[in-house]
């Protein structure tokens, strides 16, 4: 967890969206995510593609989750 402390909340907010939404038409993360809701994400290069677009938003939840607990304990 003191890795996910170092990383500043607004890089985690850019690279989300940035990665969220690059290559712009259609969004890559969401063409990813219906090629797995229609079973058609079986690749490896494909899984690991939507892995590492949707990794800046997984940090960014559990950082955000991290903040909350730090903030209740004060």
């Amino acid at each position: 967890m003191k890795i996910l402390d170092k990383i500043s909340l607004h890089t985690l907010i850019v690279a989300t969206i940035f990665l969220g939404i690059l290559p712009f038409s259609p969004p890559h993360s969401v063409e990813k995510i219906g090629m797995l809701m229609a079973g058609e994400l079986t690749e490896w290069i494909d899984i690991g593609d939507l892995a590492f677009h949707l990794s800046p938003a997984v940090l960014l939840v559990l950082k955000l989750i991290r903040l909350n607990k730090q903030n209740k304990a004060e």
